[in-house]
């Protein structure tokens, strides 16, 4: 299906939306936006539910999750539930999809966004080291998967890629910008080692209780020692990439450390789009808007602008709309620092009717959303930037749900909670973060594995689930470390018993 499909789709625009395109296109660049070159491409609605379901790319490996997730689209276009006007690939070149039954002022609202999403692929720092060309990289994959079903047979290699999509979020999206672990030089293995007693320094007989006295050679053993522990222990620091050390340390055969091979290739692909979606639809969001009503939209086409738009941004009760936090947010920071509104005397300002006349006239907006699109993620662009203002200007608060009636209820307008509350949720995206501390626990070759507990509760009903798919990966008993109701607890699964233990 992929593979036909792939060519079915590409059809051109039509002279219409090609002068639209051209004209967009170089709005956005008068405008300083910087992307790699972007082409566009229309599709019916079945071909862009296809391409919706493989995550944007016209061919993926084989599994029947794409398959239901296209049923789910399909069925959601149908009954009115959904409709995707615009998608966006992060490659070079970018190959975005139009569909072919939009009116024209949605076309061209969608193509001033896609310039938005490419402009922020190519220049926010979160990016910079995803495989541009990854079109390539999934057909690829595809080709692999596909090797591996003819030789071990689709339902073997289909539940194999089941354990490794349920561990996909396992990994660290943060290690391709730091260096988490220390490495040692191969003559520095080696010597550790080889030598199981200790170095003398050169001395003569009659001299060498003095140059080697006894605390000397003991301070030697001992250190000789730790060494050899630290050897014998592994990982020597946490890490949070799981999947990676899976791949290095359990015993898999060959094509099945492939196939998660791609499974996290595919996850850190993917990473960054999670780290700044808030950031990312903010941005494109704030671009179509600006190119829309300066210098697009016709009197015609203001009505139905207004009415898409606005179903664009619209915040769903309970639910968190990154569109309309991201393009207000940006919003507010341009208003900010065109009036001056940072720095000491701004900070120190304690007088709100100064505040809010506050205006210097600094005219630094456009300059520092600029800025702020190329350094930050959604953690520190919220951290950094909603203020005590932009909750109350926003209406914002933090919701719970009455235990007596079921209903939601406002629980705090206090800034502090909101923010706090909105970091929570984008910091891992409200999932544990685990790391594995020992490959060896036990002393039996079993995964230990810690939750950095955060306040809430690890779910059991999927932290069995998980830790059942891990012992399938590693090949022997799992644990994972853990609080329930701040006690802490040991999780444990051998691949078919579940149990726990209190810790002490």
């Amino acid at each position: 299906m992929a593979d036909s499909f792939f060519f079915r789709a590409r059809r051109g625009l039509s002279p219409e939306l090609e002068a639209a395109r051209v004209r967009i296109e170089q709005l956005a660049r008068d405008y300083g936006l910087d992307f790699y070159e972007t082409i566009f491409e229309v599709c019916d609605y079945d071909e862009i539910n296809m391409l919706a379901s493989y995550g944007g790319f016209p061919t993926r490996y084989p599994h029947w999750r794409w398959g239901m997730e296209y049923l789910r689209m399909e069925k959601g276009y149908e009954y009115g539930l959904q409709k995707i006007y615009e998608m966006v690939i992060n490659t070079d070149p970018s190959y975005a999809y139009l569909l072919d039954n939009n009116m024209m002022v949605d076309q061209k609202l969608v193509m001033a966004h896609v310039f938005g999403h490419v402009d922020f692929f190519k220049n926010n720092t979160w990016f910079q080291h995803t495989n541009r060309k990854m079109l390539d990289q999934m057909a690829n994959h595809a080709v692999r998967v596909r090797k591996h079903v003819d030789r071990h047979g689709q339902d073997t290699v289909e539940e194999w890629i089941d354990t490794c999509l349920s561990l996909e979020n396992l990994i660290d999206p943060h290690s391709p910008h730091i260096m988490r672990t220390r490495s040692r030089s191969a003559s520095e293995l080696e010597d550790i080692e080889l030598h199981d007693g200790v170095h003398k320094l050169p001395a003569r007989d009659y001299m060498d209780k003095f140059i080697n006295p006894p605390e000397f050679l003991d301070a030697q053993r001992k250190k000789r020692s730790e060494e050899r522990q630290a050897l014998a222990h592994f990982p020597e620091e946490p890490t949070r990439d799981v999947l990676e050390f899976i791949l290095q340390y359990a015993q898999l055969p060959k094509w099945k450390k492939d196939i998660l091979s791609i499974v996290r290739d595919e996850a850190y692909y993917f990473a960054p789009q999670a780290q700044t979606k808030i950031m990312n639809e903010g941005w494109a969001t704030y671009w179509h808007t600006t190119m829309m009503t300066r210098d697009i939209l016709t009197a015609a086409e203001v009505i139905d602008y207004a009415d898409h738009h606005s179903g664009t941004v619209a915040t769903q009760p309970g639910q968190l709309n990154p569109y309309k936090l991201g393009v207000e947010l940006y919003r507010h920071i341009e208003r900010r620092w065109n009036r001056g509104q940072f720095g000491k005397d701004w900070l120190d300002c304690e007088d709100s009717t100064v505040r809010r006349g506050w205006d210097t006239g600094a005219m630094l907006g456009r300059q520092k959303i600029f800025e702020v699109r190329a350094t930050h993620n959604d953690v520190t662009f919220v951290d950094e930037f909603v203020t005590e203002d932009f909750v109350r200007e926003q209406g914002m608060f933090t919701w719970e749900v009455n235990k007596s009636t079921g209903e939601y209820v406002i629980s705090s307008r206090d800034f502090k909670a909101v923010k706090r509350k909105l970091l929570f949720m984008l910091t891992n995206h409200g999932q544990p973060r685990l790391y594995v501390v020992d490959g060896n626990h036990d002393n039996a070759g079993g995964l230990l594995v810690e939750h950095r507990y955060e306040g809430v509760d690890i779910q059991l009903q999927w932290a069995e689930r998980t830790l059942q798919n891990l012992a399938r990966a590693w090949g022997r008993p799992v644990a994972l470390r853990t609080a329930i109701e701040k006690k802490g607890v040991l999780l444990k699964h051998d691949g078919v018993d579940f149990t726990q233990e209190k810790l002490g």
